[in-house]
């Protein structure tokens, strides 16, 4: 059973039920089937044939059925059909019809190996004795402190009920306070931690941030483990390990699926001029990723490496290089890419451009945060350790304005048997473009949810 993806010569039928590329081939003997069947057989249409399979005489395939009855399931209008495969479809029409670009091979491919990736994650952590810990979806906490929030409200749009200095009474909304999607499931995952010693989140987050971009959407997934008594040292150590053993496990089980996928990249990038083109082809480039150490640098040798470029002496970069700032995708593919031409992790980031709940170095300026940005996305995964003295986590608070009395919660984890520990965030989109190769977000996630955009 199966779905037709193309009928020649009246005699042989592709078809394909999505477990893989490859189709299985149908041979309907000439004159065995009746022409008001035949007339049905059209792409996308779907059918349940018995037959026999037998050794395949044809080029193309090892076996192929030899029909002896052919039930239509679903027949499909061709004229109507919006897919057709013959004359290959832009990814940018395919994403106006994402409800049927699963049917495509290079959909095909790319969420199997989503699939295998997810699975991959959890496989990951649970070998090592995580726990999986479900965080909220809706949460009063912004952990990021960037405000760019989805609300979650059960309050009418007309006649908001208001205080006497005319701002929302909350305490009326279903919570009785004021809500939204997460950002994050870290603050969370650090109170599991306290307890569980090592738990990981997965699940989505939701950025309200207006990003028309090819990197960013407004709801994706992320993956966020959390340990206590980590330092920076074993959250790099980790995450690499990670990010390795993911790609290893792609790499074993979806080899037909990158092989695909690898080949659509090789066409895609022969549109693209020269200097634009990758060095490394999509499977030679996750080899290279298995088979190198990550480099490590400090920040302030990132600013540096920067500033010596012939890039930046040549005035080639759109953003302006100088310490303290917060780096751009394009400074951050130059490292990797240009650079190091390998993975690299960054780490000592300057206080003022990082979060509050990071770890304050002895140099009082920066942070034990790590960054890890690899070829063709910049940042894919960033961590820290994070602060767990009370003292110092209160007065970074204060300094950046996070009300301490709303986080009384997170707050008691410093006060009652802190430990030392880390945790980072790895976004699962990002890793799925660096392994499928594709070059835009919102083809990695089944169903994009960007501005101005919620359909299907």
């Amino acid at each position: 059973m199966g779905w037709v993806r193309s009928f020649r010569n009246n005699q042989f039928i592709a078809l394909n039920d999505g477990s893989t590329n490859n189709n299985l081939q149908i041979v309907a003997e000439l004159g065995a089937f009746d022409d008001a069947v035949l007339k049905k057989i059209t792409p996308g249409a779907s059918l349940k044939v018995v037959g026999q399979l037998v050794a395949s005489l044809g080029k193309g395939q090892a076996v192929e059925v030899k029909a002896h009855t052919i039930e239509i399931l679903g027949e499909c209008n061709p004229d109507t059909y919006p897919l057709q495969l013959k004359n290959r479809p832009s990814l940018e029409y395919l994403r106006e019809i994402a409800h049927l670009r699963f049917r495509t091979n290079t959909f095909g491919a790319v969420f199997r190996v989503r699939h295998a990736l997810a699975f991959a994650i959890h496989k990951f952590f649970n070998a090592k004795g995580f726990v999986y810990l479900h965080t909220p979806i809706v949460t009063a906490s912004d952990a990021e402190g960037a405000g760019e929030m989805f609300r979650v409200s059960t309050l009418p749009f007309d006649g908001t009920p208001r205080k006497e200095d005319g701002s929302i009474d909350f305490s009326e909304d279903f919570f009785g306070r004021a809500t939204n999607l997460t950002v994050s499931g870290q603050l969370e995952g650090e109170l599991g931690a306290m307890a569980l010693s090592e738990i990981y989140t997965f699940g989505p987050t939701f950025r309200a941030e207006n990003s028309n971009t090819a990197r960013h959407l407004a709801e994706f997934w992320m993956i966020e483990p959390e340990m206590a008594f980590y330092d920076l040292e074993d959250n790099m150590n980790l995450a690499e390990e990670f990010i390795k053993y993911l790609i290893a496990y792609v790499m074993e089980h979806n080899r037909e699926d990158l092989e695909f996928l690898a080949q659509r990249l090789v066409e895609e990038e022969k549109t693209k001029p020269q200097a634009e083109r990758s060095e490394l082809g999509l499977i030679e480039k996750l080899e290279f990723v298995l088979n190198n150490q990550f480099e490590r640098i400090t920040y302030t040798q990132a600013i540096d490496v920067l500033l010596q470029s012939p890039a930046y002496k040549k005035k080639k970069f759109q953003y302006d290089v100088k310490w303290g700032i917060d780096m751009q995708s394009e400074h951050e593919r130059y490292l990797v890419e240009k650079h190091f031409k390998k993975p690299v992790i960054v780490t000592g980031y300057p206080a003022a451009i990082k979060a509050f709940y990071m770890r304050r170095n002895e140099d009082g300026k920066t942070v034990a945060a790590m960054d890890i940005l690899v070829p063709g996305i910049g940042e894919l995964v960033g961590g820290s350790q994070r602060e767990e003295r009370l003292d110092k986590l209160e007065e970074r608070m204060k300094d950046m304005h996070i009300p301490t009395e709303e986080m009384w919660w997170y707050l008691d984890t410093r006060r009652f048997g802190s430990v030392p520990h880390a945790g980072f965030g790895l976004g699962f989109e990002r890793m799925m473009l660096f392994v499928t190769g594709m070059t835009n977000i919102r083809d990695v996630i089944a169903f994009p949810r960007t501005p101005k955009s919620a359909e299907f």
